[in-house]
């Protein structure tokens, strides 16, 4: 080959050489795909995602209602954005029973016990029963009154599921459907479904479960001393739109000493006191 062959051959290897290199450095310019590189993509979640409920998100809360130190194991089930949900836990002595929170279908009691006090019938039979936590704390709590010179007697405390069904299916015929949930509960709705709540009045039974009762002494003897038995006037004045019922002081609701000793000194309600408001109406 003839030297001036020989370097015309050099000159076009290294013409191919110098562009390859060129393509080369093309790719890792510019290597990144065009939707990596989309303004604002990698910056932005879905409302959903976001996991400290901060202003401007649009999910609905799917978590229990955050509990106070005193209201752990209340068995309250999931959700306060007014759905229907579950207890968890029924047994609890503090489940949280409303027109947003049921017990199973299925639930009853194992430990329902007749409380050794008075009742406004003398028949053993259903609606005299309790827990046996709640029917002790309510004979000590009887007691107590008795010597304070106002005796009580019950009225109603435990009901089971179809008992309720019937009731209040009765209310609904008598005054429709809508006025009979402001003074009745829900089958799976009602406290009393838990043997933890028991409707009281006088010994003579006079103002029975009526509106009357609200002025009478037992009544008030209930409201400045129930809480140290471990029960609290579960529906009081003032509240109707936060317990979706209307002010009953004879219904009375077991929740143990501490819990009722805290909710009376605070004045407030049992949906307030585990964060579990609104009540679904």
């Amino acid at each position: 080959m003839t030297p001036k062959k020989r370097i015309t051959r050099l000159l076009i290897l290294a013409s191919a050489v110098a562009l390859f290199a060129g393509c080369e450095s093309s790719k890792e310019a510019g290597g990144n795909s065009p939707s990596a590189t989309t303004p604002g993509t990698s910056a932005v979640t879905s409302p959903s995602a976001n996991p400290s409920g901060t202003p401007g998100s649009t999910s609905k809360p799917t978590t229990s209602p955050t509990p106070t130190p005193s209201s752990k194991g209340t068995g309250a089930g999931k959700g306060t954005d007014g759905s229907e949900q579950v207890a968890a836990k029924p047994e609890s002595m503090t489940v949280l029973v409303n027109k947003q929170f049921k017990l199973p279908d299925s639930y009853k009691p194992s430990d329902l016990v007749y409380p050794d006090v008075n009742f406004v019938f003398a028949e053993k039979i259903e609606k005299r029963m309790m827990r046996k936590e709640a029917a002790d704390a309510l004979a000590n709590m009887f007691a107590a009154a008795k010597k304070d010179g106002t005796p009580l007697a019950g009225v109603s405390a435990y009901r089971s599921h179809s008992t309720q069904t019937t009731l209040f299916n009765r209310y609904v015929q008598k005054d429709g459907e809508a006025a009979a949930k402001k003074y009745s509960a829900v089958p799976g709705h009602s406290e009393h479904e838990t043997g933890l709540a028991i409707d009281v009045s006088g010994s003579t039974g006079k103002c029975a479960a009526e509106d009357c009762f609200g002025g009478t002494p037992e009544a008030k003897w209930l409201e400045d001393h129930a809480h140290e038995y471990g029960f609290i006037i579960r529906y009081p004045k003032g509240k109707e739109s936060v317990t979706g019922y209307q002010y009953e002081p004879w219904h009375l609701r077991y929740v143990g000493t501490q819990m009722a000793k805290d909710i009376k000194s605070k004045n407030t309600t049992m949906e307030e006191y585990l964060n579990a408001v609104p009540v679904a109406k």
